[in-house]
């Protein structure tokens, strides 16, 4: 017999409102006797009780249900170790953690190899048709399939994260993807191997998700530099991707790639799982349909200008970039280069110095420009690389290489300040914003590829990089047809000042006219310190603009 059955009530000490040190305790609504002042905890049946009246058990302990029967005391662990928190990850809204560059970086760290799911096999696919004795070209589906489960987590996953706490959300993917992680380096079956690299795909979505988080948390006047991070460990995890892969097939199985990402995967877990704080969802109490979500991610991009703008600008640039890329194997490994996979494979390093010090430049420059020009900078600097890559790049192996590190310092420029750009639109629906905003330059690395590639089928390196100055050409008039301050579809109203209006001011540009009118009106106290007991002095400069305003 129970103790329910027995009539005892469960006590929880401090009354109806007191909570774990770890996990908070939701009170659900329940009826109660008028004549019984007393306020009566919720009695737990079972654990699918307790969970359905919205309460988390904080103590491992063995609940009887009204039948005698034992609650598996797994399930009391499971949820216990799931909800609990260490110290540093406990959100407090009184006083919220800090968004520090440790935050950053771990942040950063989990895009770089959690985005390398998706491009371990393109380097090891000639390995991956010899195992499964499959043809090359069937082999190749698996890199397809990859990307196309990417492309569905983008559409139908990543939306989510307007809805869901961040943090259960984020940690509950990597774990779901490291777990479906294992049959891949254990199966000899292709078509599991192909099944399961679609659904690894589609929820390898977790930069998608830190790219909208760090817009959230980082102050505006730092949020590129901040952002710049994040793309910087997702440009690193593309490159580090496929040179450990080739490596490690190169002098070892290539399986042990696989198993290598497994590592990585649950090492993300477990610094996640310590260190990432449990932000609170930003739309707790939105009802969200599957079926209007491809609607509502359309009608951002219909009646966004900004919104549309950047995404036709990562459209053009991302068909830029993988245009390049996959046309440079064509023309390094003909005359008169004829170079080996291995030094082919090694030109995609040349860019990791620019990728390694996007923060420091988005920091210095990108930070204290609108972002539109910023991003207009990016893309001339493009476009002149791949004008001088086209060039030469037929005759002159410098042509190629100086065309690689412009298209990546340019690229750099124009993502990083597109991206800080759209995260000022909408708060609120800052995932689904960057949904339809990668939906867009996912469709350009598609299309990218496939004209590159026919181009340079029918006319050699000359036909595919006029395609890729075509692109830049037409993403700068893009971005000229619209200022940085407009609200608009067309038009440069509100202004042509190519400085950020809203940082904050600095001291030391106080001029000395200023000083010396501040020394007037600032007085002193006793002990030295300024601006006591004067309305209108400041030691600030917009304090001193202030002054001078009601003079």
């Amino acid at each position: 017999m129970s103790r329910h059955q027995n009539g005892e009530q469960p006590t929880i000490r401090g009354g109806p409102e007191a909570t774990s040190p770890h996990i908070p305790i939701h009170q659900s609504s329940t009826n109660t006797n008028d004549n019984d002042h007393r306020l009566k905890p919720p009695v737990l049946g079972t654990v699918a009780n307790a969970q359905s009246s919205g309460i988390s058990l904080p103590q491992i302990a063995q609940v009887d249900d009204a039948d005698g029967s034992a609650a598996t005391p797994w399930k009391n662990r499971f949820q216990t170790l799931w909800h609990w928190k260490p110290k540093a990850a406990r959100y407090d809204p009184d006083n919220p953690p800090e968004f520090t560059m440790w935050i950053n970086i771990l942040f950063g760290f989990a895009s770089c190899f959690t985005v390398s799911n998706l491009y371990y096999n393109q380097a090891v696919l000639n390995k991956i048709a010899e195992t499964f004795d499959v043809t090359f070209e069937k082999a190749s589906s698996v890199a397809t399939l990859m990307q196309a489960g990417y492309c569905s987590g983008l559409l139908f996953i990543c939306p989510l994260g307007d809805i869901f706490p961040r943090r259960p959300f984020i940690l509950g993917l990597i774990a779901f993807t490291a777990t479906l992680w294992i049959p891949l380096c254990l199966t000899t079956s292709f078509p599991s191997f192909a099944t399961i690299s679609f659904l690894c795909g589609a929820t390898t979505v977790t930069p998608q998700l830190m790219l909208p988080l760090v817009g959230d948390l980082a102050p505006p006047a730092r949020r590129a530099s901040s952002l710049a991070v994040i793309v910087s460990g997702l440009s690193l995890g593309v490159l580090l991707a496929r040179t450990l892969a080739g490596v490690l097939a190169n002098f070892t199985s290539w399986r042990n790639i696989y198993w290598f990402g497994l590592g990585v995967q649950w090492l993300v877990f477990g610094l996640l799982y310590i260190w990432m704080p449990d932000y609170p969802s930003k739309n707790p109490d939105t009802k969200f349909n599957y079926f209007k979500m491809p609607w509502q991610i359309a009608k951002l991009l219909a009646t966004e200008p900004l919104l549309l703008q950047a995404a036709l600008v990562a459209f053009l640039h991302s068909g830029i970039f993988t245009s390049y890329w996959t046309t440079l194997s064509f023309l390094l490994s003909s005359p008169p280069y004829e170079y080996s996979s291995v030094v082919i494979g090694l030109f995609g390093l040349i860019g990791v110095v620019v990728i390694v010090c996007a923060p420091i430049y988005s920091r210095l420059i990108i930070d204290r420009l609108v972002p539109l020009v910023s991003a207009i900078m990016g893309l001339v600097v493009e476009t002149v690389g791949v004008v001088v890559g086209t060039s030469v790049g037929s005759f002159n192996v410098a042509g190629p290489v100086v065309q690689a590190i412009m298209i990546d310092l340019g690229g750099q420029f124009t993502q990083i300040a597109m991206r800080s750009s759209i995260y000022g639109i909408q708060p609120l629906a800052r995932n689904r914003v960057n949904t339809a905003y990668m939906v867009v330059s996912f469709a350009g690395q598609l299309t990218g590829t496939a004209v590159g590639n026919r181009l340079y089928a029918q006319g050699g390196w000359v036909y595919s990089g006029a395609c890729g100055i075509a692109f830049g050409g037409f993403a700068l008039i893009v971005c000229l047809v619209r200022g940085p301050r407009e609200k608009g579809w067309i038009g440069w109203s509100g202004g042509w000042t190519f400085r950020r209006e809203d940082l904050p001011p600095k001291k030391s540009e106080t001029t000395t006219e200023e000083v010396l009118e501040e020394a007037g009106a600032v007085g002193h106290d006793d002990d030295g310190h300024r601006g006591v007991d004067l309305k209108n002095a400041s030691t600030g400069r917009d304090g001193n603009h202030d002054g001078k305003k009601q003079q």
